[in-house]
């Protein structure tokens, strides 16, 4: 059984996850470093909402930031965000087009998703 530290920084981090625009800022940070002007035209939102997603995420520990100058750069805090997301989005893809489970519960079959390109390896 998880402690209960180790439950509620998952709830939370669940709890952030459960927003779109979340969910497209941290698809867009797997891909690689990005700024907030450029998280805004990816995920089709106002750098103002995406800086105020960014800080939340931040502070969740799912993304990180490099200062360089006046920019900040964001990415992904580590394998474990990139394992997460494609996971859920595995999963969502699943529920949509009615997949079946892996046999034996095995996740390493996902090559039939656009989003293959995820290494959760």
């Amino acid at each position: 059984m998880p402690n209960d530290e180790q439950v509620h920084l998952a709830a939370e981090g669940f709890r952030l996850l459960a927003d779109p625009t979340r969910i497209k800022i941290l698809w867009a940070l797997l891909q690689g470093e990005s700024s907030v002007a450029c998280l805004a035209g990816l995920v089709g939102a106002a750098p103002t909402a995406v800086s105020q997603h960014l800080a939340k995420l931040r502070l969740a520990g799912l993304v990180k930031g490099r200062r360089e100058g006046t920019y900040v750069h964001y990415s992904a805090a580590d394998t474990h965000v990139r394992a997460l997301l494609a996971e859920a989005l595995f999963h969502a893809d699943h529920a949509d087009r009615d997949l079946p489970d892996h046999p034996g519960g095995e996740t390493d079959g996902h090559t039939h998703l656009p989003i293959a390109a995820v290494d959760v390896g």
